[in-house]
């Protein structure tokens, strides 16, 4: 099951976190079993960087050298051998075995020669090994196995040492988060059925189970989100701001329009979400389904968020969650890492500017936006906000992290900024704006 998940990853552009739940659900493992595949699939894209230099160095060849499935049988057998409590005899035995069902009995030699060299060291000593001639963010970048630009990322904001807490929070999973859709569910119902408290938000609890079995989120009272996506959008809500409705300017998958929806109705207004991609406006509707019956239902509309369907200054407040690298999501995305480059940055860039400009429009004098993405990149964030406020004189920044004043850690200058090492959540970046 992990080697079919690592393939749809790679030959299919799939992501790691959505083929697993759908191998989960076809192939109907024992909770064991379910629970090795999980670490093999995810604990191998996480790592993926890593093992492709341990296999070059152990391989004496490129790993481009190897045929695709080839190196994905290999990079599963490297995770098993460097990562998990897998004896080595084991961990070899099963993977040379992987590699003749799926490949067939000639890359069986192959594979076990490449595996006996990777078993000689562990993963420590491996990654002194490849980190031997290596300094500064190149090193840390090595050391806690990810991408050079992605390591400079963080500690152009922390510096080198706190950005090596946080990028060692990157590599430890989290715990399912889950969040109450307000005037729904409570989380009291939650904790009753089994999940565990929250940290910072309000609306959060936590699940080590399926979260599908649970009442409130087959019923759509309750759903997955980060707690981190809850907070940016809890803050929004508590900015005093005019009367009016409120806009999700980018909803897809909709966790955050769910919430907002709540937070909006128990203020008296309602809520638009828009979403440019149909499949997941679609998703939306099916975060949005508890709220279908109340007096003031959020509507979704399928929408391109540069060319707004709406008038100016139809809303109260927009939330502006822009698409970004993600490279703040690692935790919870681990094939993202190695799939993200750096120079995807200058045109998404282009368009978090086209949208940040688009959102600010959109609100009513007095309006607020909240200008969000999942990513600590000084590019995606500072940046920004401040292009876009340089072409324009009708916008003030809010002060953000007072609006989170039990979050503590949250500051950066007058933006809020989440991290996985301080607060166990996606690393959220938070702008609030006025528009004047």
């Amino acid at each position: 099951m992990a080697y079919d998940g690592l393939r749809a990853v790679h030959a299919s552009g799939a992501y790691a976190n959505l083929v697993l739940s759908d191998l989960l659900a076809e192939r109907r493992l024992d909770a064991r079993d379910a629970a090795f595949a999980t670490e093999l699939l995810n604990g191998t894209c996480r790592l993926e960087g890593t093992y492709d230099a341990i296999l070059a160095r152990a391989g004496g060849r490129p790993t481009s050298s190897f045929q695709p499935a080839v190196l994905d049988v290999l990079r599963l057998g490297c995770h098993q051998l460097l990562s998990m409590r897998v004896p080595t005899h084991a961990a070899v035995a099963a993977t040379v075995d992987l590699g003749a069902v799926v490949v067939g009995e000639r890359i069986t030699g192959v594979v076990n020669a490449v595996l006996r060299k990777v078993a000689a060291r562990d993963l420590d000593g491996w990654v002194d090994e490849l980190a031997r001639d290596l300094s500064g963010v190149e090193e840390l970048a090595v050391r806690h196995h990810h991408p050079v630009w992605v390591a400079q990322a963080y500690a152009d904001v922390l510096g080198s040492v706190e950005a090596s807490q946080s990028l060692d929070g990157n590599n430890t999973p989290p715990l399912t988060s889950l969040v109450v859709r307000p005037g729904l569910a409570t989380v009291p119902e939650l904790l009753a059925a089994g999940a565990e408290p929250g940290e910072w938000s309000p609306y959060a609890a936590r699940v080590t189970g399926n979260p599908a079995d649970l009442v409130a989120v087959k019923e759509g009272r309750a759903g997955v989100q980060d707690e981190g996506s809850q907070l940016v959008a809890l803050a929004l809500s508590r900015v005093e701001g005019p009367a009016g409705p409120w806009l999700d300017l980018c909803a897809g998958p909709g966790g955050k329009a769910a919430l907002l929806a709540g937070l909006a109705a128990a203020q008296g207004q309602s809520l638009v979400a828009s979403e440019r991609q149909p499949h997941r406006a679609e998703l939306v509707a099916q975060a949005l389904r508890g709220y279908a019956g109340a007096d003031r239902p959020p509507v979704v509309i399928t929408a391109d968020g540069t060319q707004p369907a709406w008038r100016p200054g139809a809303f109260a407040k927009v939330l502006a969650d822009v698409p970004c690298t993600g490279i703040g999501a690692l935790r919870r995305r681990p094939d993202s890492r190695w799939r993200q480059r750096q120079d995807d940055l200058p045109d998404l860039v282009s368009l978090q500017q086209r949208l940040l400009h688009v959102a600010l429009d959109s609100v009513v004098a007095g309006g607020v936006v909240a200008y969000v993405t999942c990513s600590p990149h000084l590019d995606e964030t500072e940046g920004v906000v401040r292009t876009v406020m340089n072409g324009r004189d009708d916008v003030e920044v809010i002060e953000a992290a007072p609006y989170l004043p039990w979050v503590t850690g949250a500051e950066r200058g007058s933006y809020a900024q989440l991290w996985p090492h301080r607060h166990r959540t996606d690393a959220m970046f938070l702008a609030l704006l006025r528009r004047r």
